[in-house]
């Protein structure tokens, strides 16, 4: 095993000063499809190229990289930031409370991939180089964050072992929850409703029935099957999402081109047309093991249409297609009815000042106990039966 002493530190500024082929073997060793698109060298640089990140954006990349003897092990998609937002780990609060005592929060560092609140892996190491590659990225991003004075370095929607691994190391752990469904082996759509208690049931195939009589058609496009009137078409969805929720989208028109030349194929674009006019969508990319809901927007209302787009016709492909959960998104406990039930996420955070690093390490402990406890109430509440007893 390599000495740490002998591991090379070093910085990117763009996913176009490193090959391809070089960030996928050790981001995505497991070769295609990636475990998640989401830290793929193309999915990566789709942002950067579409300037959906850069200047300007408050998101500037500072990938980080670990060679050992010449060879890549281990490599963090990284950013400096100069805001909170498009992080769906929530640390205004901490930002606020820092600068009113006299502190300076941002810029900080953000280990994660942007706008993507997707659980998956951060600290993406070559195999066989786990241990290295992790302690190497995690000393080498507190350095990075010390040597240029930032307050903070943020991890965030790691996977569990990750976060265990990096609290044995020194960083903070912080929790929260998702709501994700989870294939339980169904044959079908009709199998998976068979589990639930006969009210869900009743509930969820009247609201099928309702969006179903929206007037129109459902389409699941991907692959070649996706053409450019059907992202003009998106782009006016999530335009009007985005511009409700956060103000400003996040994401530019461009980056769904990039989308549409480079990982058209890791994608499921659901549509909706009425009236020879599409008048919904959601997008979802596709990974190995898990289906990922990210985007909805409409430009006409019609009942029960937001959860059949995003839910239910989800579930009807995770199913179809072997995968193992569906993962819609941040928040929301109205899934709870659908099948979604609450799991736990994780992130890690170091932060430079000793005093101000105390207080919010007795607040996450805390935090950790009040979700805790969230999933466990939440989960008592799911639409599933009971030792084969129905639930009213």
């Amino acid at each position: 095993m390599t000495k740490s002493e002998q591991i090379e530190i070093s910085v990117l500024g763009a996913m176009a000063d490193i090959a391809p082929e070089q960030w996928d073997s050790v981001a995505c060793p497991e070769g295609a499809p990636p475990h998640d698109p989401f830290t793929t060298h193309r999915f990566l640089k789709a942002l950067e190229d579409s300037g959906s990140v850069g200047p300007g954006t408050g998101w500037a990349a500072r990938h980080l990289l670990a060679h050992a003897g010449g060879e890549l092990i281990a490599v963090m998609p990284m950013y400096a930031k100069g805001h909170s937002q498009g992080e769906y780990v929530f640390d205004h609060s901490w930002a606020h409370a820092y600068e009113r005592a006299g502190g300076q929060y941002y810029p900080k560092l953000q280990a994660t991939v942007p706008f993507t609140p997707a659980t998956g892996r951060r600290f993406l190491t070559r195999p066989g180089f786990e241990e290295t590659g992790r302690a190497a990225l995690v000393q080498g991003a507190v350095q990075v964050a010390a040597q240029n004075e930032l307050s903070s370095l943020h991890i965030t929607y790691c996977q569990q072992d990750e976060a265990e691994n990096g609290a044995a190391m020194g960083l903070m752990h912080r929790t929260g929850q998702q709501f994700h469904w989870i294939n339980r082996d169904y044959q079908d759509f009709a199998d998976f409703l068979s589990h639930l208690s006969s009210r869900k049931r009743k509930a969820i195939r009247k609201e099928r029935a309702g969006a179903q009589d929206f007037g129109g058609e459902i389409h699941l496009l991907t692959g070649d099957q996706i053409k450019p009137e059907h992202w003009d078409a998106f782009w006016q969805f999530y335009q009007d999402t985005g511009a409700r929720k956060w103000g400003t989208p996040y994401l530019t028109r461009a980056f769904f081109d990039e989308v549409q030349a480079h990982l058209r194929d890791e994608v499921l674009l659901v549509l909706c047309e009425r009236n020879g006019r599409w008048v919904a969508g959601a997008l979802n990319f596709i990974g190995r093991d898990a289906l990922y809901g990210r985007y909805w927007g409409c430009v006409e209302d019609h009942p029960f249409l937001h959860f059949e787009v995003c839910y239910y016709q989800a579930i009807d492909f995770a199913i179809s297609h072997g995968l193992q959960r569906v993962e819609a998104g941040a928040q929301g406990e109205h899934k709870l009815a659908r099948g979604y039930l609450p799991v736990a996420t994780h992130s890690l955070h170091w932060i430079a000042d000793q005093g101000f690093r105390g207080a919010v390490a007795q607040f996450l402990e805390q935090e950790r106990a009040a979700v805790d406890e969230d999933i466990e109430i939440l989960t008592s509440y799911g639409p599933f039966k009971r030792g084969g007893v129905e639930q009213e």
